[in-house]
């Protein structure tokens, strides 16, 4: 049986990949996601400007701290790997470049995620 619906009605939504929407709100709740994170970091380093080492420390010891800490650098360096990826598509135009920075984005990214949230479980649990 003949498929009777146009190629506008199979692909509205999806983008070319099927995935292009999916990209665009994940980057635009990242974003969103980032403003009340960052204004936490921002107040929170501004707090803790010309403190003794040890107030430091038991201020990212805290458990809500550290909670909100991990929740901005996850939601930091997924934006920045979303953003990354749509200047390399854009940009790039060889082929097995484009793959290899697209690779080493993912790369980047999780390395700088998991040692920020390494540094701060650390901190967190006394190390």
């Amino acid at each position: 049986m003949a498929d009777m619906t146009t190629p506008l009605k199979r692909v509205r939504g999806l983008g070319s990949a099927r995935s292009g929407t999916d990209h665009f709100w994940q980057q635009r709740l990242t974003a969103l996601a980032n403003v009340p994170l960052i204004i936490f970091f921002v107040i929170l380093v501004i707090s803790l400007a010309g403190e003794s080492y040890e107030v430091v420390h038991d201020r990212l010891a805290s458990p809500w701290v550290a909670i909100f800490l991990i929740l901005t650098i996850i939601s930091i360096t997924h934006h920045m790997r979303l953003g990354m990826q749509i200047v390399i598509e854009d940009y790039v135009h060889g082929e097995p470049q484009r793959i290899l920075l697209l690779v080493a984005n993912i790369f980047f990214a999780l390395i700088v995620a998991s040692a920020s949230i390494f540094a701060v479980l650390k901190i967190s649990f006394g190390g």
